[in-house]
């Protein structure tokens, strides 16, 4: 596993932040009759006005900027032509590759008035991975991390997807270790200070199971039921985690547009 030092963890956190102003960027203008489309554009234009590029494009040859989930799209979504519409959610995964490092952090956006149902799962996954936040410090196992995302998502029913797990972060995209959201306490992999992890629930409202789309990228729920996405950049440190990314500014951007549903928090 790769240990940064304090100057690379704050370069981590300047490629880290610049995705969580474009997610934010992202919650001022999406909206019913946008497609995702635009938002991949809208995306790329920002990180690369700000000195960054796209982690995502070309990266084992995904041919978009960003990854675009609608409703039963787990994650790996095809940013597509089609107009958004009320109803529907949205998980939006950006990385940004600036000053030799990556960000990563994805968050789900509900559009207009859905089911109690979904502003419950949405609700259940956010919380989840804040659990798994408290987890990512030092002397702890990845298991902690995992069984604390999955003790407080089992309980309501939903699937913890198995096959796609966080991930470490740094230089490269994706590095040791692999974080997933079900495990047991005490196993796994001894977290130790200034290792830089990308924890990231996806769960579905049914079904763990998932299928792959006919594009070879886009990962579906088999039951074609919705699922949830949110990510976090995370430093662990000794007593408490650092976090790299941040919710705050995606949220405040969220309750400001009327568009957008925050009925969940």
């Amino acid at each position: 596993m790769l240990y940064k030092t304090e100057e690379e963890v704050a370069l981590l956190k300047e490629s880290a932040m610049l995705v969580s102003k474009t997610l934010a960027s992202i919650a001022k203008i999406i909206r019913a009759g946008i497609s995702t489309l635009d938002l991949d554009t809208h995306a790329n234009t920002f990180l690369r006005d700000h000195g960054a590029v796209p982690s995502f494009y070309k990266y084992g040859g995904f041919p978009f900027n960003v990854c675009a989930s609608v409703n039963e799209a787990v994650v790996h979504g095809f940013p597509n032509k089609t107009p958004l519409k009320e109803g529907d959610i949205v998980s939006i995964d950006v990385g940004a590759y600036m000053n030799g490092y990556h960000g990563d952090q994805a968050y789900t956006f509900i559009l207009g008035e859905v089911s109690d149902e979904i502003l419950k799962l949405v609700r259940i996954t956010k919380e989840s991975l804040s659990k798994g936040i408290e987890q990512a410090v030092h002397g702890n196992r990845v298991g902690d991390i995992s069984y604390a995302i999955q003790s407080h998502v089992t309980p309501h029913g939903y699937g913890i997807v198995r096959e796609l797990v966080g991930h470490g972060l740094g230089k490269n995209l994706h590095e040791e270790p692999n974080i997933p959201n079900y495990g047991a306490k005490g196993r796994g992999k001894m977290l130790r200070e200034n290792l830089v992890i990308a924890i990231e629930p996806m769960i579905n409202l049914g079904t763990a199971s998932i299928i792959t789309e006919d594009d070879g990228w886009t990962i579906l729920t088999a039951d074609g039921k919705p699922s949830v996405h949110f990510e976090h950049d995370v430093c662990v440190k000794k007593g408490e985690a650092l976090l790299l990314t941040d919710f705050g500014i995606i949220e405040q951007e969220e309750k400001a547009n009327s568009n957008l549903n925050s009925s969940y928090y």
